[in-house]
C-alpha cells in the first residue's frame, strides 16, 4: 500500500475525479434510463446523510442535493460516472420518516421496491445506517426485502465522526453481527464520515469492484 492508498483506491479516485454528471430523475418506472450500464444504488433512512456521502464519494460539493428537511428526495436520481459512461450511481428516496402525505410515501416505497426487484443492471445496493442510532426496524425491513429478492447489498455506517470511538466500536460490532444473519449482506462493513473523509477511499474502491469496471 502506498501513502495514497491501495491501487484500487487510487484508480477509483482517478475515475471519480473525472466525469460525474446528473442524468435524470425518475418519479415513475417508465422514466428509468435504458439499462445499458451497471448501477449502484444508495438507500437509507431519511436524514441518514446519503446526499453528503454521494458528494464525498464523487468529490463534488453538490452533485446530490442535501436538505434539512428529511424525505426531500422523492425520485430515483441517476448519475453517470466515466466518459464514456462506465456505470451509474442511483440516489433512492429515503425511507422511514418523511414529511409527506401517506399516499405519496407509499408511492415512493412502491417505486423503490419495484426498482430493486426488477432492475437487471443493478449490481449492488448500499444500505446506509446512521452510526449514532445503529440499525432500526425500517433498516431491517429493507435488508429482509433485499434478502428475499437476492439483491446483494453493503451496509455503510455514516456520520462516524459524530460519536465517541467507544460507542462507534459498539455500533460497528452490533451491525456486523446482525449483518451475518442476512444472506444477501456483503461481509465487509464500511464505516464512513463524509465530513472527515473517513472510509471514503475504501468505499469508492468497493463501488468500482461492485460495478465491475
Amino acid at each position: 500500500m502506498t501513502p495514497e492508498g491501495t491501487e484500487p483506491e487510487q484508480r477509483a479516485a482517478r475515475l471519480f475525479s473525472g466525469r460525474v454528471e446528473f442524468l435524470l430523475s425518475a418519479p415513475q418506472l417508465r422514466f428509468l434510463p435504458e439499462p445499458t450500464v451497471p448501477e449502484i444504488a444508495f438507500c437509507g433512512r431519511s436524514n441518514v446523510g446519503k446526499s453528503s456521502l454521494l458528494n464525498a464519494l464523487t468529490g463534488r460539493r453538490a452533485i446530490a442535493r442535501t436538505s434539512v428537511t428529511p424525505g426531500r428526495t422523492q425520485e430515483l436520481n441517476f448519475f453517470e460516472v466515466g466518459d464514456p459512461t462506465l456505470f451509474r450511481l442511483v440516489d433512492m428516496p429515503g425511507y422511514g420518516f418523511a414529511k409527506a402525505p401517506v399516499k405519496v410515501v407509499e408511492r415512493w416505497r412502491q417505486l423503490v421496491r419495484t426498482y430493486l426487484k426488477g432492475r437487471q443492471v443493478l449490481h449492488r445496493t448500499l444500505v446506509l445506517v446512521d452510526s449514532r442510532h445503529g440499525l432500526k426496524d425500517v433498516d431491517r425491513e429493507m435488508m429482509t426485502m433485499l434478502d428475499e429478492t437476492a439483491v446483494g447489498y453493503r451496509l455503510v455506517l455514516t456520520k462516524a465522526d459524530k460519536i465517541k470511538a467507544s460507542e462507534l466500536a459498539k455500533v460497528t460490532e452490533a451491525t456486523a453481527t446482525e449483518a451475518r444473519k442476512h444472506p444477501a449482506a456483503h461481509p465487509v462493513l464500511h464505516v464512513t464520515s463524509a465530513e472527515k473523509g473517513m472510509g471514503i477511499a475504501q468505499l469508492r474502491a468497493a463501488v468500482l469492484e461492485d460495478a465491475r469496471v
